[in-house]
């Protein structure tokens, strides 16, 4: 019998790390999720995915109350829809996806949900600044300034999600199970590394 196991990958913008998913996830045959996450977290709790797009690795608290101006009530345990809300609804399907197949999640505080899953395997991609800024520039139509500030932006974005919601550091290498530099070890390279560790320990 075939064991189930999942992959999360944490990724500074620019690093690859998204490409390295959904390149894995077509050598190893499962499913990645990044982005999709949103629509399945909107779809198992019956809320617009436009809630969860505006929260999207974002720790601040109660986004949706000055968003209608008013607050809402959810779930019975809060008098508002707070950012954890939706992060429970989100780590809920996460959680459900884990248990029912193989599969890749990229972000999202993935490695820290599923914790106690047996075989998980953390990733975290980082690389130069100059590569970062290439790749960015490479898939926005932006000019290399603004790709400096959507790079600090959203890994202090991403930093302050990760750590507000776990008990980690995001991007600390004792957070990770491997963390590997896109600069030293290219995309297939990188994918070959956790493909060989995949077929070795999981199949």
């Amino acid at each position: 019998m075939q064991t189930n196991y999942v992959i999360t990958i944490g990724r500074e913008l620019g690093s690859g790390g998204k490409r390295l998913g959904e390149t894995l996830a077509q050598k190893l045959g499962i499913s990645c999720y990044d982005k999709e996450l949103i629509l399945l977290a909107s779809r198992e709790s019956g809320l617009g995915k436009e809630f969860f797009e505006k929260a999207d690795e974002k720790s601040s608290h109660g986004f949706l109350s000055s968003y209608f101006g008013f607050r809402s009530g959810y779930m019975g345990d809060s008098n508002y829809l707070s950012n954890e809300t939706l992060f429970k609804i989100q780590s809920d399907v996460i959680r459900s996806l884990a248990e029912k197949e193989s599969c890749i999640f990229v972000g999202r505080c993935a490695d820290y949900i599923l914790r106690a899953h047996p075989h998980r395997l953390s990733l975290f991609i980082h690389a130069a600044l100059e590569d970062r800024v290439r790749r960015i520039m490479e898939d926005n139509p932006v000019s290399e300034k603004q790709a400096k500030t959507l790079m600090e932006q959203t890994d202090k974005k991403r930093s302050e999600y990760y750590n507000y919601f776990s008990n980690k550091t995001w991007g600390m290498a004792s957070s990770y199970d491997l963390c590997l530099n896109s600069s030293v070890f290219n995309l297939e390279k990188m994918a070959s590394i956790i493909e060989d560790y995949v077929k070795n320990n999981y199949r």
